[in-house]
């Protein structure tokens, strides 16, 4: 009865999503951000893994210069401030198919600040969405969990690692699915004219992490339930089910439990396409976490 009540009182105020996206580009560059190791996919697995991205002791990496200038000119196309000064970070974690143990990357001062992409009319109205930053980072490698049958095992392809990548961070400023997925369409139409990049998302040249929560209506004021990030979304498909799924199972989640954003830790979560459904892959660590430091 106390649902049945709650489900009323939130049908009759009313929720709203709220979407926040991080876009994973791979840069058009031929070799890797930091190491001239060659960024061809589908060679052998870890044929294509120099000693700097293996993390050998004593290695010393040189910075791309076409992967900044792929950078700037994305940054220019949005109206964004370009940082002269940018400072790549070490952000630490453990994973197996990240060879250092960290993964360089920049946290406070990136490449590029600010920006906006235009959302033209289509019938819903011309909007724009503003960014936060757009950031450089080299990519991990490839987990391949039970490749065969019956072994249970995974194995480690080395290729990516090392990977130029530009990560383009949206404010939470889309509301629906479909809104994402214009957003998605117009980045995608400006970074392969900007030869910025391929963006062929069945090579994993585009991933996307959409970080989503609700404001739902209630008696006491609009209440924001815990934010939940849904990782590696390789298709606009997926990235719109996914967020139509996390916006009726949060809504689903706070009228059973009352849980709002602070009462709970950030959730991961990874889409499963077979069932449809996201599923919870690990608590989400605070950047205090991954010790970031410059490199």
């Amino acid at each position: 009865l106390a649902y049945a009540r709650a489900e009323r009182v939130c049908m009759s105020l009313g929720w709203e999503t709220v979407i926040g996206l991080e876009t994973h580009a791979q840069l058009s560059t031929r070799s890797k951000i930091f190491s001239g190791a060659s960024t061809d996919f589908g060679a052998a697995p870890n044929t294509q893994a120099s000693v700097i991205d293996l993390a050998l002791p004593g290695v010393l990496p040189v910075l791309n210069k076409g992967a900044v200038e792929r950078a700037i000119r994305f940054g220019l196309s949005v109206g964004a401030t370009l940082n002269r000064r940018s400072i790549f970070a070490r952000k630490n974690y453990f994973y197996p198919d990240l060879p250092k143990g960290y993964q360089v990357s920049q946290l406070d001062l990136p490449i590029v600040s600010g920006g906006s992409v235009e959302l033209p009319d289509d019938g819903h109205g011309a909007k724009r969405i503003e960014l936060i930053r757009a950031h450089l980072e080299e990519d991990a490698g490839k987990s391949l969990h039970d490749e065969r049958a019956g072994l249970a095992d995974t194995r480690i392809d080395l290729n990516r690692a090392g990977t130029p990548l530009l990560e383009i961070v949206s404010q939470p400023q889309i509301r629906s699915a479909q809104e994402a997925k214009r957003f998605l369409t117009e980045l995608k139409l400006l970074l392969e004219h900007l030869l910025v990049s391929d963006c062929n998302m069945e090579e994993g040249n585009l991933r996307v992490d959409a970080n989503i929560n609700l404001h739902v209506g209630t008696t006491d004021g609009t209440v924001p339930t815990p934010i939940v990030e849904v990782k590696n979304l390789n298709s606009f498909r997926a990235v719109e089910r996914a967020i139509e799924f996390e916006t009726q199972r949060q809504l689903a989640e706070f009228l059973a439990t009352g849980r709002r954003l602070g009462d709970v830790p950030k959730q991961t979560r990874g889409w499963d396409d077979g069932s449809q459904t996201t599923r919870v892959q690990r608590e989400k660590e605070e950047a205090a976490d991954y010790r970031y430091f410059p490199d």
